[in-house]
């Protein structure tokens, strides 16, 4: 397997492009290359050659932004067949080349963009904004399956730990370094037993085979808005699952945004297939409390308070 990354010299990647994988255009030559993004599972690097540019994806067994957390390495596979499944549509970048020997995907370059993490640092979300949001949603979910897709256990099973195990036992993640107080804030979720118990339930039924495509990772670090074009990114942890897990959690980054408990009601109106909106109130409770006291930090300012009244209503999502 041929390792690449931010310091791979130009002339390096641009004989694996030219003469190993024939990948670039007669009287192409690559002569720079960028980092465009803080990418936190895999190597990520922009290509600039004479005539384009395209963004090289390749994974690692270990989490790149943490190396020591281990992570499947064909997870790159799955982001692939995510992309193969949906087709050629506006809210995904283009698939262009697939490496599988060397687990590297060639996508579209988006431009210099970012997601959409910093929405946390406002309280409003446009409502064509949030359509667009529900509109992608629907699109993936409404995909027929139409071969046999990776059921991606390896890192679902890393992801239950951290969404529904992690932010509600007791450990050694310094809360208090996030925000003074917090750890004595989150005490009441961490020992309650009835609370755990639901989130246990849902946690079974995510890690359960389902039959619908999900993104997996539906939150503002896969959003990225590109004039009125919202497009979806890094689905590695796309599986066949329970719909409502994506429609929760793109919900509970609307309420961590807004603080406003009635833009679920919302999501719930416009989203266009049949789902269990108690199982959906569900996933959105868990994702907003682990974002707030888990390991999964996000850049959500917001004072003490305001986060005490985050929890409680996602503790009512959950006990309903």
């Amino acid at each position: 397997m041929i390792l690449f990354d931010q310091k791979t010299p130009v002339d390096e990647l641009n004989d694996y492009l030219k003469n190993r994988i024939n990948f670039l255009k007669k009287n192409e030559v690559l002569i720079d290359k960028e980092i465009p993004g803080e990418g936190n599972m895999n190597i990520v690097i922009r290509l600039i050659t004479n005539q384009r540019s395209f963004i090289l994806k390749q994974s690692r067994s270990f989490v790149v932004k943490y190396p020591k957390l281990s992570a499947p390495l064909n997870r790159i596979n799955v982001e692939y067949n995510f992309y193969s499944q949906v087709g050629v549509n506006s809210f995904f970048p283009k698939v262009l080349k697939f490496d599988t020997k060397n687990y590297i995907l060639f996508l579209e370059d988006l431009g210099t963009c970012e997601d959409l993490t910093s929405i946390y640092q406002s309280t409003i979300i446009p409502k064509d904004f949030i359509d667009k949001l529900i509109m992608g949603l629907n699109y993936i979910h409404q995909q027929k399956i139409s071969k046999v897709y990776p059921e991606n256990k390896l890192l679902r099973k890393l992801n239950h730990q951290h969404i529904f195990i992690l932010p509600f036992i007791e450990n050694d993640f310094p809360l208090d370094h996030v925000q003074k107080g917090l750890k004595e804030l989150a005490k009441p979720f961490k020992t309650n037993k009835i609370l755990f118990k639901k989130i246990s339930e849902a946690g079974k039924i995510y890690m359960e085979k389902g039959d619908t495509l999900l993104h997996g990772d539906y939150y503002p670090g896969s959003w990225i808005q590109l004039d009125k074009r919202l497009c979806i990114i890094d689905p590695e942890f796309s599986f066949l699952g329970p719909k409502e897990f994506d429609l929760g959690v793109m919900a509970a980054h609307i309420i961590l945004t807004t603080g406003q408990r009635s833009f679920f009601d919302l999501v719930i109106k416009n989203y266009q297939g049949k789902i269990n909106v108690n199982m959906t109130k569900i996933y959105c409770g868990i994702e907003i409390i682990r974002r707030l006291i888990g390991l999964a930090q996000l850049p959500i300012k917001r004072t003490l308070k305001q986060k005490k009244n985050l929890l409680n209503l996602a503790n009512n999502l959950i006990l309903q």
